[in-house]
């Protein structure tokens, strides 16, 4: 049946941009790929053509993200009633027929029904075959720092979520014995001399949070593996979703994801996830949510699964919305600079295309001001709130260098450019007109001039 040829299958390490890919022009933006069978106008919602390419009709075509989204995981006859929305499971116990022989489940922190969907379905949009929740993004990061043994060397991408940093550096570092270096992973050459006998794990973003960095995942895995081939590397693909990037595909062993931000998508659930086609490394993450219990609970996994259903629809409107955003700004005098790896302006614009099919609603740009201007077009936004975390419908701003990345060293944040007039924005759902009004209206009282063209 259908949902059977749901599950992961092997993706080709030089892919490009999918067949969900989004044109970087505004006419195309946000629309249905050119293989669906109708294309809507905007204006009036009448269908303008009803023809079906021959390939969307062939048996062998892969099955699309939106249908993975909507059914992957979700079987109705494997529940007692049928049903369509998978229950969800309260119980945190499950009666043996005898001792020792637990039907499918014995207790809830190591499995449950309702967890088991929300996996399956994460897998199959990622193209991994495992793939292990927990109930923080951060409680993913540290299932998978368990992997390190104390003398064991990490290398961390050096701008990504101070919350990583933070648990690597004070958590690892200072009560682990972990050897830890912070490598700009943009500089093949530096990754190259950071590398030791003892390296056991390459860790990074990308892009990366808040600088927007682009690291090239295949080149970097191919330096790493050629180094040592028991080698881990991680990528943290919450900034971009399964929907626009596949770092399995581009030779990564692990992603991680925070679940919280796009993949769930409505701002009310917290959760994480490890994904991987080692079988070594599910077995780790399966003995992580048993031995630690960092799970979540089966009602947040309902929420999640639920976001998912919508996840392609939200992606092609966060980026539709982004690069009419990015564009705007870039062309504003009071902007010193934008960070936004859909600009041909990006100084990583290649390596992004190369590897992925878009790009999420992230944005960040330095302001011409200061701290107290940075503070007063934060202030101002009506729109936008002022907040931290990412991914939802709504629209946030943040300043970095007093929020997400507070923990970050001053003169690390200084070295790597997170400097108090360095905004990041969250572009949500909203009409994208609004937002530019808002972001206008925003700086002329925090700068005290109107733009000009």
């Amino acid at each position: 049946m259908l949902v059977d040829s749901l599950r992961p299958a092997t993706l080709s390490s030089s892919k490009k941009r999918s067949a969900h890919s989004i044109d970087d022009t505004d006419q195309f933006i946000g629309h249905s790929p050119p293989h669906k069978k109708q294309l809507m106008d905007e204006e009036n919602d009448q269908i303008l053509t009803q023809n079906t390419p021959n390939d969307s009709l062939d048996r062998r075509r892969p099955i699309a993200f939106a249908t993975k989204a909507i059914h992957a995981g979700n079987r109705p006859e494997q529940w007692d009633m049928n049903q369509v929305v998978p229950p969800i499971s309260l119980s945190t116990t499950y009666k043996q027929s005898r001792p020792g022989e637990p039907k499918g489940h014995d207790y809830s922190r190591a499995g449950n029904p309702t967890r088991d969907v929300l996996q399956e379905n994460l897998a199959s949009l990622e193209g991994a075959r495992f793939a292990r929740v927990f109930s923080s993004g951060l409680a993913a990061t540290a299932a998978m720092a368990n992997w390190l043994r104390t003398g064991d060397h990490l290398i961390l991408a050096d701008d990504g979520y101070g919350g990583t940093q933070r648990y690597f550096r004070d958590i690892s570092v200072a009560q682990h014995g972990v050897q830890l270096s912070f490598v700009d992973l943009t500089n093949l050459n530096e990754l190259r001399k950071a590398l030791r006998p003892n390296t056991k794990m390459v860790w990074f973003e990308s892009p990366s949070n808040p600088l927007l960095k682009v690291v090239d995942i295949a080149a970097v895995s191919k330096i790493v593996k050629a180094h040592n081939s028991e080698c881990l590397v991680l990528v943290d693909n919450t900034f971009m979703s399964p929907f626009f990037q596949n770092p399995l595909a581009l030779g990564a062993d692990v992603v991680l994801h925070s679940l919280t931000k796009y993949i769930n998508g409505h701002s009310d659930v917290v959760m994480g996830c490890l994904m991987t086609d080692s079988e070594r490394l599910e077995a780790h993450f399966l003995f992580q949510q048993l031995a630690v219990g960092s799970v979540p609970s089966s009602f947040d996994v309902y929420l999640v699964l639920r976001g998912i259903k919508t996840l392609h629809l939200r992606m092609r409107q966060h980026h539709s919305n982004a690069i009419s955003v990015a564009r705007w700004l870039e062309t504003d005098p009071r902007v010193e600079r934008v960070l936004y790896p859909e600009l041909k302006s990006h100084p990583q614009h290649e390596v992004h295309k190369k590897q992925t099919s878009g790009m999420s609603g992230m944005i960040s740009f330095y302001l011409r001001t200061d701290l107290e201007g940075s503070r007063r077009f934060l202030a101002n936004l009506k729109v936008f709130t002022l907040a931290e975390s990412l991914g939802g419908y709504e629209s946030l701003a943040e300043l970095p260098s007093l929020m997400t990345h507070a923990s970050v060293p001053p003169e690390t944040r200084r070295t790597l450019g997170i400097t108090d007039n360095l905004i990041r924005l969250s572009i949500g759902c909203e009409d994208k007109f609004d937002l530019i009004s808002d972001l206008n209206n925003a700086m002329e009282t925090a700068t005290g001039e109107s733009r000009r063209e």
